[in-house]
């Protein structure tokens, strides 16, 4: 999709199905953007932190086992060293795939310098957030709860967009 959006493909990783990669987050706000246009739209955009992460969990109540991340995510793959075609693992709950590993992934939110997220988060800042751990990830920065900064190596990262409801007339 990213390529037939912006006619480039930037990802270290150009093989068939597997994820863009090596996206910046600006990166992907143009391509949100020219989505838009080419559809005649506005629906489109990055996910906030806490949409990301309830789609992850996909009515979750805790964080998945070590098992359970290793079922639906590409994670600390150093033998390989690439991105992987999506679908390959398993799908959440709510048959989203690799939601968990493969690439890190921007979300709308500025990051706010602490741990976890706030419940509102910052409107200003340096970096935005990045959710879900990339292939390179160990086990335990790979789920749902992970609150990072960008740009993370730059090479394990892309992105997901959601579509807002269009209005009903």
């Amino acid at each position: 999709e990213w390529t037939k959006v912006m006619n480039t493909n930037p990802s270290v990783f150009q093989a068939a199905r597997h994820p863009v990669d090596s996206v910046t987050w600006d990166d992907a706000q143009r391509f949100v953007q020219r989505l838009n246009e080419r559809e005649k739209t506005t629906a489109y955009r990055l996910p906030t932190e806490f949409e990301w992460e309830y789609a992850a969990r996909a009515g979750a109540a805790s964080d998945p086992t070590w098992d359970e991340i290793r079922a639906v995510a590409w994670e600390q793959d150093v033998t390989t060293a690439t991105t992987h075609p999506v679908g390959l693992k398993k799908p959440n709950a709510s048959g989203l795939y690799d939601m968990l590993g493969n690439v890190w992934e921007w979300v709308g939110d500025y990051y706010n310098e602490k741990i976890f997220a706030d419940p509102t988060p910052p409107r200003h800042g340096t970096t935005h957030v990045l959710k879900g751990g990339g292939f390179l990830s160990d086990v335990k920065n790979t789920t749902y709860s992970t609150h990072a900064a960008g740009p993370g190596n730059g090479f394990d990262v892309g992105f997901r967009i959601v579509r807002d409801p269009l209005p009903r007339d």
